[in-house]
């Protein structure tokens, strides 16, 4: 108690003091929590409140996004419902980038470019074109083998973000057959993903790269879907939130015959060239063959750079001979005639004298027999195909007259067929065209030349196919085409306006070609009557090219048959000729096949 008696004493005015300054402090902390959850409620008032449906679109745009998924394509079908190009279930190795950090990438694509044998590099470079943040996947290898198949699975732990999932590839059943015509598909290249790109179209999407496969695109590629998913911050998938189902391609069928483009293929064998069968009531295309040729099923695998360089060849199996422009050679006298009975120079009755040559300013145009044939008529001069006959025609009727018909008749520019990006326009040469190429003018006998199909002239097969069907249909150029629903259009089949005479003279013609002249050989009982023509065009400094034409039956026809040899070094008679009769064998054997229609 003594104790606590010396210890000092604190005086009541210190004692205040202390006690007003903890208040202080109190009312201090208080008011800054005041402030701090006003400034709190302020924010989440203006986040949930003010911009609360923006935020809600970024947080959604964070946490949910769109896992693409490729549509099928379409299927190509033949007139009579026959797969020419379909698709079947193989195995598609993809890779998917937001999968795993950037820094884990190259082990895995240095394993999977060992189970695929895809360099690396190409790997690499299709991962970064998208970004390592993508939730796209990025195809790598497409119909990959079994073994790969089986080896990637057994591996999968040590493949991290790489998928291994069935997908339908293009499948052409018949191989090699029509490939000119459907074509192939393949994967896009960068120069056509950014073309494509504001079209819907991805990296690694395959499109058709040649024939119907390129030209109906647009039907059979179809729409992307995608999965929309729910991710965490890491963009690990949590859950599916939704599935827009992939819109198919839409089918499309040709007016092909498979049939009957297998018996044109047989018929062309080995050589190059081309066969068109026609109708020429409506320019539909039954069959066309070119020869060499490829297996656009290389195409739905990683190719390799054996099989492209094989592709490359001197050869060009790539190249539709069908599309490709020759001299026409003497199958052109149906144009000639029909220029010369048209201009009002000749009539259906005339007569000329035939020579074993013409001389020209000098220049001898010898006829192809070096005899000549007496005196011929037109009908006479179609079917011995008398050069001296045409040459005298063309000087009469002069190059302007003879050039304006020849447009008429649709040469010198593309057809409208479908495959249009790859055919050619050939050639109409004229005075312009003379000046502005050679620096010299037309003379008379660039007019010889071209009233022959020589010269500078040149056509393509589907060109003189459709100038077949003119004479086939009794003056109507029809536009070729391959698309069966729009066969019977009406926009496919423009007159001429040829007088009835003129028809006639080129029916009395072609038909004796096959009766009693260059092509007398042809002129089987086993066929309905049928009408043709025949042509061998010089080549230089190669072997000439053969050709021949033909439209049947004669009196009501429904096809035309044209076959080309190119450098073949026959005539048109002895090597095309026999071509040709072989389809149109096929076709009408076909047809005696089918039931009578009631």
């Amino acid at each position: 108690m003594a104790l606590l008696q010396k210890l000092p004493q604190v005086p009541d005015t210190l004692r205040g003091r202390t006690v007003g300054r903890s208040f202080q402090a109190v009312f201090l902390l208080a008011l800054i929590s005041v402030l701090l959850l006003g400034a709190f409620g302020l924010r989440l008032f203006q986040l949930q409140v003010v911009n609360g449906d923006r935020n809600r679109q970024l947080a959604d745009t964070n946490r949910i996004r769109l896992v693409p998924k490729r549509p099928a394509r379409g299927t190509i079908f033949d007139r009579n419902g026959k797969i020419l190009a379909g698709s079947r279930l193989s195995h598609t190795v993809s890779i998917w980038p937001i999968a795993l950090p950037r820094d884990q990438w190259p082990m895995v694509i240095n394993r999977l470019s060992k189970v695929l044998n895809v360099p690396p590099a190409e790997i690499q470079k299709r991962l970064e074109q998208v970004g390592y943040e993508s939730l796209e996947s990025i195809t790598i290898a497409r119909g990959i083998s079994p073994a790969q198949a089986t080896a990637l699975a057994e591996y999968s732990n040590e493949l991290p973000g790489v998928r291994l999932e069935a997908e339908a590839v293009r499948n052409y059943p018949s191989g090699d057959l029509a490939a000119h015509v459907i074509g192939y598909t393949g994967e896009l290249t960068d120069e056509q993903l950014e073309a494509r790109r504001d079209k819907g179209y991805r990296l690694g999407d395959v499109v058709g790269q040649m024939g119907a496969e390129s030209a109906f695109e647009s039907t059979l590629h179809g729409t992307w879907g995608g999965q929309q998913v729910e991710v965490d911050s890491a963009g690990r998938i949590i859950s599916i939130l939704g599935d827009k189902p992939a819109i198919a391609g839409q089918d499309v069928q040709l007016t092909l015959d498979i049939d009957l483009q297998r018996a044109a293929e047989a018929a062309l064998g080995t050589r190059e060239g081309a066969i068109i069968a026609m109708d020429p009531r409506n320019g539909a295309i039954l069959a066309m063959a070119s020869w060499p040729s490829y297996d656009p099923n290389i195409f739905t695998t990683r190719i390799t750079e054996a099989q492209w360089q094989q592709l490359q060849g001197a050869d060009h199996p790539f190249l539709n001979r069908a599309l490709q422009a020759f001299p026409p050679a003497s199958t052109f006298k149906i144009v000639t005639t029909t220029a010369a009975l048209e201009s009002g120079k000749f009539n259906p009755g005339s007569v000329l004298s035939t020579y074993p040559y013409i001389q020209v300013g000098g220049i001898k145009f010898g006829d192809w027999n070096h005899a000549g044939f007496g005196p011929l008529n037109f009908p006479g001069a179609m079917a011995w195909s008398s050069d001296t006959f045409f040459y005298q025609v063309a000087m009469r009727v002069g190059g302007p007259t003879l050039i304006e018909m020849t447009r008429r008749f649709g040469f010198g520019r593309k057809t409208g067929f479908e495959l249009g990006a790859e055919e050619s326009a050939g050639l109409v040469p004229d005075d312009a065209w003379k000046r502005e190429n050679l620096d010299t003018p037309w003379v008379i006998g660039d007019s010889i030349n071209m009233s022959i199909g020589q010269g500078f002239m040149q056509a393509t097969p589907l060109q003189v196919a459709g100038m077949f069907a003119i004479a086939a249909n009794n003056g109507y150029r029809v536009t070729p085409h391959l698309l069966k629903d729009n066969e019977e259009h009406r926009n496919w089949k423009e007159s001429l306006g040829l007088k009835d005479s003129t028809v006639d003279i080129l029916h009395q013609g072609l038909r004796r070609v096959i009766t009693s002249g260059t092509a007398h050989g042809l002129n089987v009982p086993t066929l309905p009557p049928f009408a043709g023509k025949t042509g061998t065009a010089e080549a230089p400094p190669g072997l000439s090219h053969a050709w021949f034409g033909a439209y049947a039956p004669f009196d009501n026809p429904e096809i035309v048959v044209v076959a080309f040899a190119e450098h073949s070094g026959g005539g048109g008679g002895s090597v095309a000729g026999p071509m040709a009769l072989q389809v149109l064998q096929a076709y009408f054997d076909h047809k005696a096949k089918q039931p009578a229609t009631p």
